[in-house]
């Protein structure tokens, strides 16, 4: 901790103050229609136009909160006067890194009180940032903790560029608006952790029906979709001879790839088994199963060009390559909640995954990677080639199977 100085954090204090702009009326808007608001950048730009129009001297407003996120530790919403709301994801790690450490950001979570630092009295040894905000105008800066109920503190940071500075009535003001906005911005946060845990687990589109409250044994519904089903080749081998963090890196970077090659393409991964994956590509329209199914062709085809892609680099390092097989099947599938009274699944079932699973199979006897049942092939509008008609176990009959055109 450095020393008291010029531009030392110095905790807000409470003064009488003269009379200045009025804050009840922001926060009367904040509780009545802002904490409608869902969108964090909309409920950020629309507070600080609130807080200038009612008089207060906002130049920079930066909201903060910490979240549950695969690849982020947070998000911040930063408005600027005359400008629009920049949204920062923050990665992992950031508490090892010198934007955090010393940061004026820092010392308010560790101290767990506001910290004002004056932009226009910086020593040399003051945090760039404060040295990034003060080069642009500001002249005074304000970080508030937005207190949550589980105990973590969340950011809510002020920045003038008036001469003068913030008042003890601005302080005062700000501290009051920050205990309103903590529960405001804690009910986003929750509803955005829900969003992207279901979104991790359960796959988007899966995610907001779940939100929309279809959380009962037996809530489904009928959908046309094309079924990816995919396996990786090898994999038994695999698991009795690689070490456990080569064996997950490479699991990882086959369910990656795939998943890049089918998420833009409107696919949704529901779920992993083991080293296999279910894949549906819902159809917008029922009875009209081509867009799906030249979707997840598509993205079949951009799987495989990736995988050969990063083998090349495989083969050079001395990794085990990643091979795998892909049926393809389209129909009408149940999308819904399955399981247990308190143990749900969200998943796809019916006959159009099962022969996908089971056209997957088939590609290691045919040598082929990718196989395709007739629905699926008259569905694509582009040349296919009959493999003919092939046992698949459950089925009474055999099943034609198709590949596409050389």
């Amino acid at each position: 901790m450095r020393s008291p100085g010029p531009a030392a954090a110095e905790p807000v204090r409470a003064g009488a103050g003269a009379a200045g702009w009025a804050v009840a009326p922001v926060i009367e808007w904040l509780l009545r229609e802002g904490r409608l608001q869902t969108d964090a950048a909309a409920l950020v730009g629309q507070l600080a136009e609130r807080l200038v129009a009612a008089g207060a001297p906002l130049w920079r407003l930066r909201l903060g909160f910490f979240t549950i996120h695969p690849q982020l530790a947070a998000r911040a919403h930063i408005w600027t006067r005359g400008g629009s709301v920049r949204v920062e994801s923050i990665p992992y790690g950031i508490e090892r890194t010198d934007a955090w450490i010393g940061s004026p950001v820092q010392k308010m979570v560790e101290s767990r009180s506001p910290v004002r630092v004056r932009l226009d009295r910086l020593a040399a040894t003051d945090h760039p940032v404060l040295h990034e905000l003060a080069a642009a105008g500001g002249r005074d800066y304000l970080a508030l903790p937005l207190a949550f109920s589980d105990g973590s503190l969340h950011v809510f940071a002020a920045a003038t560029d008036a001469e003068a500075g913030f008042s003890e009535h601005d302080l005062r003001s700000f501290g009051e608006l920050s205990h309103a906005l903590a529960p405001v911005i804690e009910v986003l946060a929750t509803r955005r952790v829900a969003e992207t845990l279901l979104d991790t687990y359960v796959g988007r589109q899966a995610g907001r029906r779940i939100l929309e409250g279809r959380i009962h044994r037996g809530d489904a519904e009928e959908i046309d979709a094309a079924i990816w089903y995919a396996d990786l080749r090898g994999f038994t081998a695999l698991s009795e001879t690689l070490p456990s963090a080569r064996l997950l890196e490479l699991l990882n970077a086959y369910f990656e790839l795939v998943a890049d090659a089918v998420m833009p393409r409107g696919g949704e991964v529901l779920r992993f088994m083991g080293d296999a994956m279910l894949i549906v590509f819902p159809s917008e329209r029922r009875g009209d199963l081509g867009p799906a199914c030249r979707a997840a062709l598509q993205a079949a085809l951009d799987a495989f060009e990736r995988a050969e892609a990063i083998n090349r680099a495989r083969r050079l390092e001395g990794c085990p390559e990643i091979r795998f097989g892909i049926g393809l099947n389209a129909g009408t599938v149940v999308w819904g909640n399955v399981g247990a009274r308190t143990r749900l699944d969200f998943t796809v079932i019916g006959q159009a995954v099962n022969r996908a699973a089971r056209l997957e199979s088939l590609t290691k006897d045919l040598g082929v990677p990718l196989l395709m049942t007739a629905t699926f092939a008259a569905a694509l509008g582009r040349p296919t080639r009959s493999l003919g008609l092939h046992p698949l176990r459950g089925l009474d009959e055999p099943l034609e199977v198709f590949a596409l055109a050389p």
